[in-house]
């Protein structure tokens, strides 16, 4: 049984999956291309309770994110973003804010797919000395006609494509897996089929 797409990634594993380092996750962050989230547990901000899933403005938090690597794995937020407002809350209690750490930093998979989509991203293929270039070409396409008799499609071709790259990564530990190329080559004559069929 296929288990059901990622919901969230890390941004250590937004970091690996494009190439990056995560001062570049923040800067595109603050500039709006997707947004940094955490769970917190309940805070006061003036009259308001809030818990749970929250975004978090990564210029706030600027040490954290330090292209050098120097920086601290914690920081202290004093401002957060319920997930469904635009507007910024200060947290009052604690009054001293509340810690956050790298390794709890989320962006929603829908988030991270879109981006990828945006920028038309070629997910890199891990290799090194050792490392065969074969694929379980067959093993994949089992798995994608079992995910779509079971969940139907995702809303994007992109979407797809990068679950498909997660079994690769799934059946070898992460380390050995095509680029999004190799697989959307495989995949798009199916997908253009089936949305035929749709239309």
């Amino acid at each position: 049984m296929a288990l059901p797409p990622r919901v969230f990634f890390t941004l250590h594993e937004a970091s690996a999956r494009w190439g990056c380092n995560i001062a570049d996750i923040a800067g595109w962050a603050d500039a709006g291309r997707f947004r940094i989230l955490t769970g917190i547990p309940a805070v006061c901000c003036g009259e308001e309770i809030i818990a749970g899933k929250v975004v978090l403005s990564p210029m706030e938090l600027l040490p954290l994110f330090r292209r050098c690597g120097t920086g601290p794995s914690e920081g202290v937020m004093r401002r957060i973003q319920p997930l469904a407002r635009r507007d910024w809350l200060l947290i009052t209690d604690p009054a001293g804010g509340i810690s956050v750490a790298v390794a709890d930093m989320m962006i929603l998979a829908e988030e991270v797919h879109a981006f990828e989509e945006e920028n038309d991203m070629v997910r890199r293929v891990t290799a090194g000395p050792g490392v065969s270039k074969s694929y379980d070409w067959e093993g994949m396409m089992v798995d994608l006609m079992l995910r779509i008799h079971d969940h139907g499609l995702p809303a994007t071709q992109a979407e797809l494509v990068a679950e498909m790259q997660d079994w690769f990564a799934d059946q070898t530990d992460g380390k050995k897996m095509p680029d999004s190329r190799s697989i959307r080559r495989r995949i798009t004559p199916i997908w253009r089929a089936l949305r035929r069929e749709d239309a």
